[in-house]
């Protein structure tokens, strides 16, 4: 039996994942609640693996450094899966990394993942790491896509478009929640269209 893989991504209503320069959103495009919050404390509470790209490993690292203990970078759904094991796939990373229970895999990301699948005795779960997600969605390895669909539109400044280039896939409705009464988690089954 393989290990489930969850492709975990946060979004504007618009499709991107994050803010480009100009924009003044915040985290969570300001739309976090304690529901959201208490919701993904609970979800990284589960035994599970994480895995990342490089430019996302990058990012998390370098906001984690910048950020205090009291910053709402730290929230401690965040810390939660800070200290969950993780798998780094890179080409370009070296060790050590800035990260309490990460081991660096090079090599091809769709190779790893489906080792890692067949291998492993806990779940797998990648928070963001777009390019690495759309190369898994094509090759089959992803089980759930979990969007948690933030209610603002960042047609100016929205930046890293969250599917930009993937294939066309059927997705099945799996599990849905709203939370603080205006964000969305849908969590879908996703097949290849052919």
């Amino acid at each position: 039996m393989t290990a489930t893989y969850t492709f975990d991504v946060f979004t504007s209503l618009d499709g991107y994942g994050s803010v480009g320069p100009g924009g003044d959103w915040g985290g969570y495009w300001g739309k976090q609640g304690p529901e959201l919050l208490a919701h993904r404390f609970a979800v990284y509470g589960e035994e599970q693996r994480m895995v990342f790209g490089a430019t996302t490993y990058r990012a998390f690292a370098r906001m984690l450094a910048a950020s205090t203990e009291e910053s709402e970078v730290r929230d401690p759904w965040v810390t939660r899966m800070r200290n969950l094991p993780a798998t780094v796939v890179s080409t370009t990373l070296r060790e050590p990394l800035d990260w309490p229970d990460a081991t660096l895999v090079n090599g091809d990301a769709v190779d790893v993942v489906a080792r890692l699948k067949e291998e492993s005795e806990v779940p797998l779960r990648s928070h963001g790491s777009l390019s690495l997600n759309r190369a898994l969605l094509a090759a089959g390895l992803v089980d759930r896509v979990q969007v948690t669909l933030f209610p603002v539109i960042t047609g100016r400044t929205g930046a890293d478009p969250v599917l930009r280039g993937a294939a066309d896939f059927d997705l099945e409705l799996i599990e849905s929640r709203t939370l603080d009464g205006r964000t969305q988690e849908l969590v879908y089954r996703p097949t290849l269209h052919v």
